[in-house]
């Protein structure tokens, strides 16, 4: 049982690493061992690889479905384009089908390679598929199906990884065990032989793809699976965009998650946050007044966006979907026109005195909503009190030094970075009672802080009264506001989300940590001669107590309209031995859910297309350590939030119970290293109650 979190998180920003520059000879050398360019192209940097497969795209689309070298060509928005027509049976059949009409890699028996073909640009985009060996494997547990609760799944013989390698990569020869420990790919999906499989990593233009956008990669991924017949796929949703989590941007304004548009549903949420919890938080954050935000700069802006689109803006799901839409529109030429008014005469008093700051100034708190950082809103005004506190008690009306102040503040601001970050950022703002102020020296350059007194502007009339003749607007015209720019509207995204996760935090928590999503194919009774059923094995009473998993799902099988019950029992037995581990010498017996003789016809037998056929037998390996994904021992979850299986977050294990954990469940923070004893509470519990132990 792991403690620490296993999966690969996806970051979009993330880019592909630099190049390494060679010389001429050696880069002749290695475009000559190139599998995706012709010899002639130059393989010293991303664009140059780039620009030649835009240079020889139109010699390999016209050389038919294979490119010169024999590698396979489809098109990018068709793939795999008419070989999916052939793809009729179990997944396990269907991808060595596919992988024959690839080029195996050189000198590699377990890598393959095709080219996708955009016909619009003319750009030709790699993809491998990697086959990985269970027995040869140095982790053959498969982590994320034991994240996306497939736990209990057999240990399948083999994984199929299907790799769109980063651009930088795509003119290098293939090395299957490199591809592998590569994190910076565009697309990594790994499928079992059984037909589940994860997405792995998803790289769009902000992850290092320049030809592909994520939407791009992602119908490839989906077309791929859908003509394999896989059966699931998990992914574990950590996309950020603008610095926010998409699953909580998306899932608040528009009630689903990016990857819903590709039939991605929830599949459980982490600390055992049911579906109903989920929905009720996003009804709760999406429904949440905008004028309840406590941030002034979110109820500053909310104006102008309401006064330029002409809309409500009621709720935070309103103004979310107006900033997302913000970059597609654009702004007006002119301004609108403003209606004439007559002009009246008033005898008023004179103007009111004011009393003006030398510039605007502005309150940190407001200052710390635009602010990008790693410290919560708390941390910062707490630290910027001490430092105003510091200047107060040292200052005493003259200037000092920014490192005296940075001196005076270090006791109480244990974290250095914070309280640099904070100097940094007081300049011009006001805190409490007071701006402070930073100028330099202008002999050494040296910054100095002060303090000045801060009194909110009020109008004082003059005594005298005296009255004076003004015109006024009959209608008042709002005055003109400037269109934001696309920089601006991402800036009050992020306010926005920053305003709402602070005021109902409990119901962000709750879809933040829903990130488990999944796509079922299952079973497509298609319109052919085909017959298909799903096989499960049924043990012997003592076999089953030996099992302390449930059952996985039965595995597909395909057979001929006219096959004899014999025919389906043979089928169902290759089935089970090509796919697991677990069923290496397995000899079937009988079948459940079939009447009839060997030699009868299954149609006769009262079993129709897509119906569940128990196997009997002899022979699993129930000695061996690769029965079932989550491992041979069986791990108990209690956890206090209510989990009851292994959801992915970090754990700790009690170490008089053994029963695990979330740290973040009994107070263990996330960066925090778990105690060298850890006790549940009610082996803490039982432990004072039993009282001191007598010598």
């Amino acid at each position: 049982m792991p403690s620490t979190r296993a999966l690969r998180q996806f970051d979009p920003r993330r880019s592909p690493p630099p190049r390494q520059s060679s010389q001429a000879a050696a880069a002749a050398k290695e475009e000559e061992a190139s599998p995706w360019l012709p010899p002639s192209s130059s393989t010293s940097s991303s664009s140059s690889s780039a620009s030649a497969l835009f240079k020889h795209s139109a010699a390999l689309s016209a050389a038919g479905p294979r490119g010169g070298s024999g590698t396979r060509v489809y098109p990018l928005r068709d793939f795999p384009g008419g070989d999916a027509a052939a793809l009729g049976g179990a997944f396990r059949d269907n991808v060595r089908w596919l992988l024959k009409q690839w080029s195996c890699a050189p000198g590699s028996g377990s890598a393959w390679r095709a080219l996708l073909s955009d016909e619009r640009t003319g750009t030709l985009v790699p993809i491998v598929a990697v086959e990985e060996l269970a027995a040869a494997s140095p982790s053959p547990l498969c982590d994320l199906c034991r994240c996306a609760g497939w736990s209990h799944h057999w240990v399948s013989k083999r994984k199929y990884h299907f790799i769109i390698p980063a651009v930088v990569e795509w003119d290098q020869p293939i090395r299957a065990d490199a591809l592998l420990g590569h994190t910076d790919h565009l697309l990594h999906g790994l499928i079992h032989s059984n037909g589940f499989g994860h997405l792995v990593t998803l790289h769009g233009r902000d992850g290092g793809s320049i030809f592909l956008s994520g939407c791009q990669i992602m119908d490839i991924w989906d077309q791929l699976c859908a003509a394999l017949r896989v059966r699931a796929v998990s992914v574990v949703d950590l996309i950020q965009k603008h610095s926010v989590d998409l699953r909580l941007l998306l899932g608040v304004a528009q009630g689903k998650t990016w990857f819903t548009r590709w039939g991605y549903c929830l599949a459980k949420g982490c600390f055992s946050v049911s579906r109903s919890t989920y929905a009720a938080a996003l009804v709760a954050l999406a429904t949440l007044p905008v004028d309840c935000l406590r941030s002034r700069h979110v109820r500053r802006v909310v104006t102008i966006y309401r006064r330029l689109s002409n809309k409500p803006l009621a709720t935070v799901r309103e103004f979310l979907l107006c900033l997302l839409d913000w970059k597609h529109l654009e702004a007006p030429r002119s301004p609108p026109p403003v209606k004439t008014s007559p002009r009246l005469m008033f005898l008023l008093p004179k103007s009111c005195m004011v009393k003006r700051l030398r510039q605007p100034c502005q309150r940190f708190e407001d200052v710390v909503d635009l602010l990008e950082c790693r410290w919560s809103k708390k941390r910062l005004l707490s630290a910027a009190e001490v430092v105003v506190e510091k200047l107060r008690e040292h200052a005493d009306g003259t200037r000092i030094t920014r490192q005296a102040v940075r001196d005076a503040a270090r006791g109480a601001i244990g974290d250095t970075g914070l309280l640099d970050f904070v100097i940094k950022s007081l300049n011009g703002t006001v805190v409490g009672n007071h701006i402070v102020r930073r100028v330099p020296d202008p002999e050494n350059r040296v910054l100095h802080f002060s303090l000045e007194e801060y009194a909110e502007p009020e109008p004082q009339p003059q005594a005298d009264h005296e009255l004076e003749p003004v015109e006024v607007d009959a209608e008042h015209s709002p005055p003109a506001v400037r269109w934001p720019n696309t920089a601006e509207a991402e800036r009050d995204l992020r306010a926005v989300c920053r305003a709402m996760v602070e005021a109902r935090s409990e119901a962000a928590q709750a879809v933040l940590d829903c990130k488990h999503w999944v796509k079922w194919w299952g079973l497509r009774d298609e319109s052919d001669d085909q017959l298909r059923f799903l096989v499960e094995w049924r043990p012997q009473p003592w076999e089953a107590t030996e099992l302390t998993r449930p059952m996985p799902p039965g595995d597909i099988v395909v057979v001929p309209l006219h096959t004899s019950i014999g025919e389906l029992l043979v089928e169902a037995e290759h089935a089970l031995r090509d796919t697991y581990c677990f069923f290496e010498d397995f000899q079937a017996e009988s079948l459940d859910g079939i009447a009839g003789d060997k030699w009868d016809p299954v149609m006769l037998g009262g079993a129709e297309s897509g119906d569940t056929i128990g196997v009997h037998g002899h022979g699993a390996d129930m000695e061996t350590g690769l029965r079932c994904q989550g491992g041979a021992d069986a791990w108990e979850v209690q956890c206090v939030c209510g989990a009851q299986d292994d959801d992915g977050e970090r754990m700790v294990a009690c170490d008089a119970c053994n029963v695990w954990y979330h740290t973040r469940c009994v107070g263990i923070a996330d960066g925090a290293p778990v105690p060298p004893l850890f006790l549940c509470i009610s082996c803490s519990g039982a432990l004072m109650a039993a009282g001191p132990i007598s010598g």
